[in-house]
């Protein structure tokens, strides 16, 4: 894989909007630079007159050069009952911004309160991606407008984007209730991947699993977008117990045995050319770790996918980002590191551990996801601040070839590396993500959030909804709809109401009579059945995974790229 650098110019012949907007705010010498550290759960900030060499991005950084034995990401944490953190007013020259009194209306951090008029005109029109794709005959919507296809991660930020409906009352009970029996329906019938796990892709008109010309066939599975899906459906059966048994029974048909083996390392599976399942190790630092939180939550272990080892940090101007150890010269799977999956943590389980019940949305008893997720959103206010491009970067698709980026914070040994599935660097193809916007200006209550969000709420077509981004380089929007965008949109905007997405409740349901059961859900490997007999030493899980033998796996992202190329994008 050919490596590529990125460096960041400020050019004064060619200023954005955002550039102008510094430009008319700031003094001449805080222009330019800015340093952001957390410790602990305070964000500390001070900005400088620009220099040569500092405060600027890394350049000509190579992977694992600089070995990192820190665990923890900052101070420990410390609960402050009566407190909560403010973000500093970025670029300000300030120098430190200690906690303020907490307002008293706030239940959770970020924003808080009703949706305004405007918000919920955002809201009503990010479901209409969802009335325009949705499949009645299977209840399902295609992952990208008008292109009937759909992956598990997908399938979730539908089913995301259909609870946030309901609770902002854009549709009433009655049409969620058959939106959500019709989805269930087929998959309770879904043909699953070599009867293990629901494939890859699916056909929504006809339920069918499909390979990527979005033909008839099978082509694996994922355990990043399965590990989504059941954080989905456990939100649903946990807030609608009306459809507990009939989520229960769809995922009693799956069999887990190859998905997470012994020492909780999650897998997922393609077909090698000999037509033959091979398993992979799936999910690097972010993704990995959310993904885990989706089968912790039905009672599987996850050791190994849920700690953050192995990593290394990266200062990006001024900002120390963890980023994964694992090389993906060696193992073929990019190291980005994007701002979704850090968000997706605190919109839905406001950085609390995966099982954790206690309703205050103001303790956060996960705070190393929180400090990930800070110091994630931190560097990208620096950039704003370094060089006038407002940022939010996370993997998104396009409306032409390549048609899907990871347009990163960091990967492959690179600060602001926007790359191709195959590693090529295209920069062009650079943009203001919209989920990414949202999901941190609803958890990121500060003035860079209200930029973005100024900046995106207008990126719609009223009657297709938003558009997935626009490109850094002022070339315009991308002309692309997708429901992962539309539902964390959705989602989003429903945290700002309700804080903490998951909420549990007190009821015993049919898993949880199975798993009570030792004689039931053996040949599934169920959590009480995982492997019993064997220890974490064996090397081998009970579906026979060879952990030695584990390369990376595709997303559902690079999936949905090669479905869109089929589609002609």
């Amino acid at each position: 894989m050919r490596f590529v650098r990125m460096i960041s110019q400020w050019n004064n012949n060619r200023l954005s909007a955002q550039a102008m907007w510094i430009k008319k705010r700031l003094p001449t010498r805080n222009r330019l630079t800015m340093a952001i550290a957390l410790t602990g759960s305070v964000i500390v900030a001070g900005c400088s007159g620009f220099l040569p060499g500092k405060g600027s991005v890394v350049k000509d950084k190579p992977i694992n050069s600089e070995p990192s034995n820190m665990v923890h990401l900052g101070r420990p944490h410390t609960t402050r009952p009566d407190y909560q953190v403010t973000e500093p007013d970025f670029c300000n020259g300030g120098r430190a911004v200690w906690p303020q009194p907490m307002r008293p209306s706030s239940t959770h951090p970020g924003r808080n309160g009703e949706l305004t008029d405007q918000e919920m005109k955002l809201a009503r029109i990010a479901w209409k991606y969802f009335e325009n794709n949705y499949q009645p005959e299977t209840g399902l919507v295609n992952a990208v407008n008008n292109y009937p296809s759909t992956t598990m991660w997908d399938t979730a930020s539908y089913m995301a984007g259909m609870v946030a409906a309901r609770e902002l009352k854009i549709i009433p009970k009655e049409e969620f209730d058959l939106r959500m029996m019709k989805i269930l329906q087929t998959f309770q019938k879904l043909d699953l991947f070599r009867r293990e796990l629901p494939n890859k892709a699916y056909h929504t008109k006809t339920g069918q699993k499909v390979n990527y010309a979005n033909k008839p066939g099978e082509i694996g599975f994922s355990a990043l977008d399965l590990g989504r899906l059941l954080i989905w459906l456990k939100i649903i059966k946990e807030r609608y117990p009306e459809h507990s048994n009939a989520i229960d029974n769809a995922i009693l048909r799956w069999r887990f045995c190859n998905v997470v083996d012994a020492r909780g390392l999650m897998f997922g599976a393609l077909v090698n050319g000999n037509n033959e399942t091979q398993y992979v190790q799936e999910g690097r630092l972010g993704y990995e770790e959310y993904a885990a939180r989706g089968f912790q939550l039905w009672g599987f272990n996850t050791d190994l996918s849920s700690q953050l080892e192995p990593y290394e940090t990266m200062p990006i101007g001024g900002i120390d980002v963890k980023y994964d150890a694992r090389d993906p010269r060696v193992l073929h799977a990019h190291n980005y590191v994007v701002m979704e999956s850090f968000t997706l943590e605190g919109i839905e389980f406001n950085w609390d551990h995966a099982n954790d019940r206690d309703a205050d949305n103001m303790r956060h008893t996960d705070p190393v996801a929180k400090g990930l997720a800070e110091s994630v959103f931190a560097a990208q206010v620096g950039r704003f601040c370094n060089t006038g491009i407002l940022t939010a970067r996370t993997e998104h698709q396009l409306d032409k070839k390549p048609y899907f980026v990871y347009d990163t914070v960091y990967s492959d040994g690179y600060a602001w590396n926007t790359i191709t599935e195959k590693g090529e660097y295209v920069p062009q193809f650079a943009a203001i993500a919209l989920k990414g916007a949202f999901t941190m200006w609803s958890l990121f209550n500060n003035e860079y959030t209200d930029l973005l969000y100024d900046t995106v709420s207008t990126l719609y077509d009223p009657k297709k909804g938003f558009y997935e981004g626009r490109y850094e380089n002022g070339s315009g929007v991308i002309k692309t709809f997708t429901a992962n965008n539309n539902g964390i949109i959705l989602e989003s905007l429903l945290h700002k109401v309700q804080g903490k997405l998951l909420r549990f409740g007190d009821r015993t349901s049919k898993w949880d009579q199975v798993l009570s059961d030792q004689l039931k859900g053996r040949q599934a490997c169920l959590p009480h059945q995982k492997c019993r007999g064997m220890g974490y030493g064996g090397g081998t899980s009970c579906g026979g995974i060879d952990y030695q033998n584990v390369e990376g796996v595709e997303s559902s992202g690079g999936l949905l790229n090669k479905l869109m190329k089929k589609a002609g994008g």
